[in-house]
């Protein structure tokens, strides 16, 4: 059976944040063919285009991170009904220098949770706009807006409540097969390769 590696950031600085839990729930809910590793985002500078001659640690870091993984999540809260500034700082830098956007091409999932009853639903639209500036192919459905209440989730990844499991669970599950579909699309010899195309013209 393959797998696939899946890069999951979490767009919040807070070690106690919710969607930090989530994270853990959606990790311990989803198919066994995918593996998770967090790309860290607290050490990025914030984006300079003058540091790019010289371009930070940290920022290579995450390029390789991203550019090494099959898929990104977005596991994210909503900050004043957009994204959160360190994620939309680590978004700009993966996606520099000019020319060498590390997010091209990648399958990516959007999911957040929040207190209110809206789920991050508003940061959830400007983000499915960046990404698609960027050319990184979205699932976009099923949509995920999840209301946090601390009693359906544990710190540790579990999720108390069946329906809110089985959600997630379907949620996962539908992301692992858009990874598995954007994947083969991309692979080379397929239609959608270029050098194919340009073959059968």
């Amino acid at each position: 059976m393959a797998t696939y590696q899946i890069g999951y950031v979490v767009g919040s600085l807070s070690a106690g944040s919710i969607n930090r839990v989530l994270a853990r729930a959606l990790v311990r809910l989803a198919p066994q063919e995918l593996e998770f590793t967090e790309i860290p985002i607290r050490d990025l500078p914030l984006f300079d285009y003058d540091l790019e001659d010289d371009f930070p640690a940290p920022a290579r870091a995450l390029k390789d991170a991203v550019e090494s993984s099959d898929g990104i999540l977005f596991v994210t809260p909503e900050y004043n009904r957009s994204i959160p500034g360190p994620l939309k700082n680590a978004i700009d830098w993966g996606s520099r220098p000019w020319g060498q956007n590390s997010f091209a091409r990648k399958p990516t999932g959007i999911i957040g949770a929040s207190p209110g009853g809206i789920g991050t639903a508003v940061m959830q639209a400007s983000m499915r706009s960046v990404l698609s500036f960027l050319d990184a192919p979205q699932l976009n459905a099923p949509e995920a807006y999840v209301t946090f209440r601390p009693e359906v989730f544990g710190a540790d990844g579990e999720v108390r409540d069946a329906s809110t499991a089985d959600f997630l669970r379907h949620y996962m599950s539908e992301y692992c097969a858009f990874v598995q579909r954007v994947l083969a699309a991309n692979a080379p010899g397929h239609i959608g390769d270029p050098d194919v195309d340009y073959a059968r013209k």
